[in-house]
């Protein structure tokens, strides 16, 4: 049994995804963005910290799954997008979280099927494998991606 934090770090909106485990069965507990509404990065990084930390306060995670960076021909946003990460991290390794990562298309692969999947495939599969009645946000979705795909890796 245990319970894991996924997250989709991102500059604007850093989405998070909480999966209990228990053998082979994975059952939702909670999703949402981290949102930062400043171009200050100082503040923006401030933002994301407290928030994953709030998070793992109120869940107690037994492990932290992130996404990782994804190359990209805007070097400027890979640069935010690290820091975001960054933040992210170090929330969890102050809780002394145990770090897991994984590439954007090792989720998608894990998920969907298919490593180049659109984002509204990852949506309706994480819907379908979570069992919700709605589709979560997009960038929630992704981070409980990233939590089912740690929750496959660990079986």
């Amino acid at each position: 049994m245990s319970i894991i934090l996924g997250v989709d770090p991102g500059s604007r909106c850093t989405g998070y995804g909480v999966i209990y485990q228990c053998n082979r069965e994975i059952s939702y507990i909670d999703s949402g963005c981290i949102i930062t509404n400043t171009s200050e990065l100082a503040s923006c990084l401030k933002l994301i910290y407290t928030g994953i930390s709030k998070i793992i306060k109120k869940f107690s995670p037994n492990c932290f799954a992130v996404e990782q960076i994804f190359m990209s021909k805007n070097v400027h946003s890979v640069l935010k997008l690290g820091h975001a990460r960054s933040a992210a991290i170090v929330a969890a390794i102050n809780y002394d979280l145990p770090l897991f990562e994984y590439t954007a298309s090792q989720v998608k692969k894990t998920v969907v099927g298919i490593g180049n999947a659109e984002k509204t495939q990852v949506q309706y599969m994480v819907r379908m494998l979570l069992k919700l009645s709605i589709n979560p946000q997009v960038d929630a979705s992704d981070a409980l991606a990233v939590a089912i795909t740690h929750h496959h890796s660990t079986q």
